[in-house]
């Protein structure tokens, strides 16, 4: 029989996955080199890191929090991976920003704060199709090369 905390982490890797993936979708939608699998597998991967942090390493020796800092320091080298400078374009920021937030993400769920983690997957949500329509729409700076 499992038990009511396995069901409980199962519960937790399961909608780190599904969030992550409603972000993919959104980027794999535009063609984006990172999309539903790569996002479903970083907040998965977030929140396992978390679920570990806290059930393996509960002394109080140990600091889990440390994983945690860990899993954010590991995305990011992930996402400087990914953002390179085509003439005069930065390109991958967004993906490499959005990677970072599926991560976020992710820890929040394997923490428990499954409220903040679906607005967090909202609002990541409304900021890539809704910013992305006024982008072409605001007027440069004249004055800026």
């Amino acid at each position: 029989m499992i038990s009511a905390e396995t069901l409980e982490m199962i519960y937790k890797l399961t909608l780190a996955a599904i969030l992550g993936m409603a972000i993919g979708l959104e980027r794999e939608h535009r063609g984006k080199p990172a999309g539903l699998r790569t996002y479903a597998l970083v907040a998965l991967g977030a929140a396992l890191f978390t679920l570990m942090s806290q059930q393996s390493f509960s002394e109080k020796a140990f600091d889990p929090s440390r994983i945690a800092s860990q899993v954010v320091v590991g995305i990011g080298f992930l996402g400087a991976g990914l953002i390179f400078l085509k003439g005069d374009q930065v390109q991958g920021l967004t993906t490499a920003a959005g990677l970072w937030v599926a991560a976020a993400i992710g820890m929040a769920v394997g923490f428990g704060f499954y409220a903040v983690a679906i607005y967090a997957t909202i609002l990541a949500l409304i900021i890539l199709w809704v910013l992305r329509g006024l982008e072409g729409r605001i007027p440069k700076n004249p004055h800026v090369k």
